[in-house]
């Protein structure tokens, strides 16, 4: 039988329709979670971050031979470097120095320049990567941001792309979401579907204790995927029905914890989404079902979180020394 190359996926149509599976916890509920790190460049980024740059590329906004810059603490930059590689187009990428190293290194491998800038309490604070982004967009000529923190399209993305694969996948059955919360694109846009589908259901944002947010005294923090500190278009703070603060602690000793004890290897991010869902589960019936978003792998953060657990300090317990350099 003859075949074309149109029978198969290439990469970029590869993003999404990620596993979701049945977690066996002891609790009441039926536990499902979204195996987003199965992902082509390891993270639920992917998705988001085509959604904006082909949506910038209809409306002229990037052209071929262009230039993406943007800040992220790492899944964000590490989908836009795999698709500037794939599509042809100049990365620059800024993160924050609690950004594990594993991260910076896929980002340097997919090509792109990496900007290492402080880690600061918040986004507006001129030494920041925030702040680091926008001084390199305006110095680089056919540059463009897609702006995960500010940018509606974040959201977006998630609106037309995940809300209805989990949707379909649940079999509309589910009853509780919850996910991580940082630029708040994947609580509100697959909130706002859900909702659509079923008012009941009931979305959970799982946030760092010490982000803009979640403080009176915002803190720099040691956890990645998590932290609301900007309050933007992004965020539809209608669909969502609880914020759930959790410290550092608790967010990488139960990452170690449900590697060792349920195989499951995922990111911080994801540590601290189980922890909040099995505490939520605690008051759910059999009747529930609970979908949790594993935004990444724990592979990226073998040196931040699993190599050293005895320290003073939640990001020296992972074993993390923030990046010394600042341009890289």
């Amino acid at each position: 039988m003859e075949t074309t190359k149109t029978q198969f996926k290439t990469i970029l149509e590869s993003i999404g329709n990620t596993p979701l599976v049945r977690l066996e916890f002891p609790v009441k509920p039926t536990m499902l979670a979204k195996l987003e790190y199965l992902n082509p460049s390891g993270s639920l980024k992917d998705r988001a971050a085509l959604y904006m740059v082909e949506e910038a590329e209809r409306l002229g906004k990037l052209k071929p031979g262009g230039t993406i810059v943007e800040a992220t603490s790492g899944n964000q930059g590490i989908a836009l470097a795999m698709i500037g590689a794939i599509k042809g187009y100049r990365v620059i990428i800024t993160v924050p120095d609690r950004t594990a190293p594993e991260k910076i290194a896929v980002l340097r491998a997919y090509g792109a320049e990496v900007h290492v800038c402080p880690n600061t309490a918040t986004h507006d604070d001129v030494r920041g990567y925030h702040a680091r982004a926008e001084q390199l967009l305006h110095d680089t000529p056919g540059a463009f941001m897609p702006n995960q923190y500010y940018s509606p399209s974040n959201m977006m993305g998630h609106y037309y792309h995940t809300g209805p694969e989990i949707w379909k996948q649940s079999h509309g059955l589910v009853t509780h979401f919850i996910a991580g919360a940082g630029t708040c694109g994947t609580i509100s846009g697959v909130g706002r579907y859900l909702k659509e589908q079923n008012p009941a259901i009931k979305i959970i944002g799982v946030d760092a204790v010490n982000s803009l947010y979640s403080s009176k005294e915002p803190k720099e923090y040691a956890v990645e995927g998590l932290g609301i500190d900007v309050i933007s278009d992004t965020f539809d703070q209608s669909v969502v029905d609880h914020i759930v603060p959790i410290s550092d602690e608790d967010a990488f000793s139960y990452t170690r914890k449900v590697a060792k004890e349920n195989g499951l290897l995922v990111g911080i991010s994801g540590g601290a989404v189980l922890h909040v869902a099995m505490k939520f589960a605690q008051q759910l019936s059999e009747s529930d079902v609970v979908i949790v978003m594993l935004a990444d792998s724990g592979r990226a953060y073998l040196s931040k979180v699993f190599m050293t657990q005895q320290a003073e300090t939640p990001a020296a317990k992972s074993g993390f020394k923030p990046a010394q350099e600042r341009i890289v």
